[in-house]
């Protein structure tokens, strides 16, 4: 038994191929002309464009002028990209293109060429090229489920539960009795007739837990390891005569003593876990949020919330760890002065980010009255991300939907641990 090898991955980065392929898979073309390339790890960059080159002697013969116009200048888009990289990137490469109307909308034949492109966060081993009235994300979203899964096993004598953690969440898969006598005899059975029913019920009970656990953990759940709980050595007992099924028994990284059997114990367990599960993605949300809320409840002046001060404090250098939820849907957006290069910042949410950039526009500047003006809108991990990287602070995001996504919430989506209390 030891310590799971969990393969840690940036949460900046998932946050932004997450909240990308959110957007493709809102986009429908007006035909048959958005393209998808899937490039593996390791293959040719030039044999990519060539096929490609092909892909663009065969748009030739599209009937529709548009949309022969579109899938021509997407598949050159995507040639001229890929020219920019000297080798395929570690685990492969994924572009999208295609022809979009102008943000707000447009009339047929105002569409503008747009490219996103994404390396993978694992080894990508599919070429795909496809051109299509939709883009093909499934491929990466498959890559993005989270296969870290942990197997919870919570057993006594009186019932067994089953949990699963994944990702950002535990999962009580289910519980069961078990059926089994207590330890006092009914009156008219010999101890030892009681003893031999008793035992008999107990390998019954066993064999069925052990077919449960390798139906949830090797046939439904590929886990990557076991812990098995409860109170007393009924555990124990159980692992020593060798019910589990042998892979199961292999993957056994912790046998943990908990107060209760059950759903309880597979939530009491993975309290208890820390220390096995500490490179864990949902151990490492609770152990940031605990503490940046120990550091507020102190009041020491390392712990704070709320966006305005957060960012001032990121601009300043004094932020160490900066914590925000995937579901903050925040923009910041920034209208600039052409003449006079004033500049107007506001942090809005989405839905209502386009009408508030309309109408700043339509304002004159407040500084010379010029109306020349232009708006950039971002989303505001990107915006964080971006200013936290030159100053080494460490940006984590945190699940909205986990337990401790939702005692961030109640901060207003943010908060920080900073290096120092600026006030002293």
């Amino acid at each position: 038994m030891g310590k799971i090898n969990i393969e840690k991955q940036d949460s900046v980065k998932i946050y932004k191929i997450k909240k990308t392929l959110d957007e493709l898979s809102r986009i429908s073309g007006r035909g048959t002309e958005l393209i998808s390339v899937y490039i593996p790890k390791g293959k040719q960059l030039h044999m990519v464009i060539n096929n490609l080159r092909e892909e663009q002697g065969t748009a030739d013969n599209i009937k529709s002028d548009l949309t022969r116009s579109h899938v021509v200048d997407a598949l050159s888009r995507v040639q001229q990209r890929l020219k920019l990289y000297k080798n395929t990137p570690e685990h492969g490469l994924v572009i999208f293109c295609g022809a979009l109307p102008p943000e707000g909308g447009g009339p047929i034949g105002s569409e503008v060429i747009k490219v996103w492109e994404i390396e993978p966060p694992k080894d990508l081993s599919t070429f795909l090229y496809r051109c299509d009235d939709h883009f093909h994300v499934d491929i990466l979203k498959d890559m993005l489920k989270d296969d870290n899964l942990i197997g919870f096993l919570a057993i006594d004598t009186k019932d067994a539960g089953w949990g699963l953690l994944h990702g950002d969440k535990i999962e009580v898969l289910r519980e069961t009795s078990s059926g089994v006598a207590g330890k006092h005899r009914q009156g008219g059975q010999s101890a030892r007739r009681f003893e031999r029913l008793r035992e008999m019920e107990l390998s019954y009970y066993y064999n069925r837990v052990a077919e449960v656990t390798k139906e949830f953990f090797i046939d439904i759940y590929p886990i990557k390891g076991l812990i098995v709980s409860g109170p007393g050595p009924t555990k124990e007992d159980f692992l020593k005569s060798n019910y589990l099924e042998y892979r199961l028994q292999n993957m056994v990284i912790a046998t943990l003593d908990t107060s209760y059997s059950g759903a309880e114990g597979i939530r009491e367990a993975f309290l208890k876990a820390q220390d096995v599960l500490s490179d864990f993605r949902l151990s490492e949300e609770k152990k940031l949020v605990e503490r940046l809320f120990r550091e507020i409840n102190a009041r020491s002046g390392l712990g704070v919330y709320g966006m305005t001060d957060i960012l001032q404090l990121l601009k300043n250098n004094v932020v160490d760890t900066l914590l925000i939820t995937d579901d903050t849907n925040l923009y910041r957006l920034e209208v600039k002065c052409k003449r006079c290069q004033n500049v107007q910042e506001e942090i809005i949410e989405r839905p209502k980010l386009i009408p508030r950039q309309t109408e700043m526009l339509n304002k004159p500047c407040p500084a010379c009255k010029s109306m020349d003006q232009e708006a950039v809108s971002q989303d505001i991990v990107d915006y964080i991300s971006l200013i936290a990287t030159p100053v080494g602070t460490k940006v984590e995001v945190i699940s909205g939907a986990s337990e401790y996504g939702a005692m961030l919430s109640s901060l207003g989506k943010i908060g920080a641990i900073l290096r120092y209390n600026p006030n002293q």
